[in-house]
């Protein structure tokens, strides 16, 4: 599809590592005025506490990956509007997605709010966060790839395993070069190249491994105190529901589910975000053990939502009801960042 997909999460993160409290608008470029060039940047440096998870950050129509742009897709209802949106690219100003006919005004009206062409750059921590949440997207899919090919699906399981290679690995690469992860593209492009030619050679198995490997590498050269840290893994468990939030409500028209493809991006995201809280729970429940109790419950019925791997006849959820879940996994994980960023500052 596309291989800007991920690049926008850098401004999502920038909304996580804000120190003022929950509401909606974020101390970073991201809430400027939005520049007439497009190769506009700003740092953003945050190196203490993070919090801020319920706002969200303006979304850069010139490089948002297309798991941003949905939002707008499933915010106005309109089908093929994120591709409709890369198409168009550049653009100078956020009007011009009136100008070039990409929506009409009365649409924009209710986007505009959510709409900016400034590009971040994030360090510090922010930087750290929005790497793993970039290579946590990449497992979520390469998990839900694994589960069509189990399936003998591997026309579905093909786009999953394309995604990574195409889309984020591009967008993370920097950043893998200044860690010293060893190259695994490569190793990426060999396994998509043999689910598309010859989905059933036994070496399949053995490069799909060597793929997970490769990105729980990358994942590995942060610190393992820092991925052990709730604070740090709650960032990341909202930046990957963040994306499945806007890959569902992409996936569902007039109460069916119209986009396989966006359903099962959901899905790994999530499953992976679970997986994640798993290995912080107890030390959450320690510390917070209401807070706990109610991101478990929620994750609970969230992954219900996705029975399986290939998309139910119906929605087993709104995508309302999906946000007001993911909401209140949002809101309680700031209830942990907060007290455990007060507990370091003592």
């Amino acid at each position: 599809m596309i291989k800007l997909r991920y690049l926008c999460l850098a401004i999502s993160a920038c909304a996580i590592v804000s120190l003022s409290s929950c509401n909606n608008t974020t101390p970073t470029a991201s809430n400027a005025p939005a520049p007439v060039a497009t190769s506009s940047t700003t740092q953003v440096t945050e190196t203490g506490s993070h919090s801020n998870h319920g706002s969200k950050a303006k979304i850069n129509i010139n490089t948002a990956i297309l798991s941003e742009l949905d939002k707008f897709e499933a915010k106005l209802g309109v089908p093929a509007l994120s591709n409709k949106i890369q198409a168009s690219r550049p653009y100078a100003t956020p009007e011009d997605l009136v100008s070039k006919k990409v929506i009409n005004q009365e649409q924009f009206d209710q986007i505009k709010d959510m709409v900016t062409v400034q590009e971040v750059v994030l360090t510090g921590e922010a930087k750290d966060v929005d790497y793993m949440t970039k290579l946590g997207l990449m497992k979520g899919h390469l998990l839900v790839a694994k589960e069509l090919l189990d399936q003998n699906q591997p026309k579905q399981a093909e786009p999953h395993i394309g995604h990574p290679v195409e889309e984020i690995y591009v967008d993370v690469e920097e950043e893998l070069n200044e860690r010293k992860v060893k190259e695994f593209k490569t190793t990426l492009v060999s396994l998509q190249d043999l689910v598309k030619s010859n989905p059933k050679n036994p070496k399949l198995k053995t490069d799909f491994t060597t793929s997970v490997q490769a990105v729980d590498g990358a994942i590995a050269t942060l610190p393992e105190a820092q991925r052990s840290k709730p604070g740090f893994v709650l960032q990341v468990i909202n930046g990957l529901l963040d994306s499945a939030n806007s890959e569902y409500g992409a996936a569902i028209a007039n109460g069916k589910i119209a986009a396989a493809i966006e359903y099962q991006d959901s899905r790994g995201f999530v499953v992976y975000a679970n997986d994640l809280y798993k290995s912080i729970a107890s030390q959450v429940a320690q510390t917070s053990p209401e807070a706990n109790k109610a991101i478990e419950a929620s994750f609970a019925d969230l992954v219900k939502v996705w029975p399986a791997a290939i998309p139910p006849a119906s929605p087993v959820k709104t995508p309302e009801d999906v946000t007001k879940l993911i909401k209140t996994i949002e809101q309680n994980s700031q209830i942990v960042i907060d007290k455990t960023s007060t507990q370091a500052q003592q």
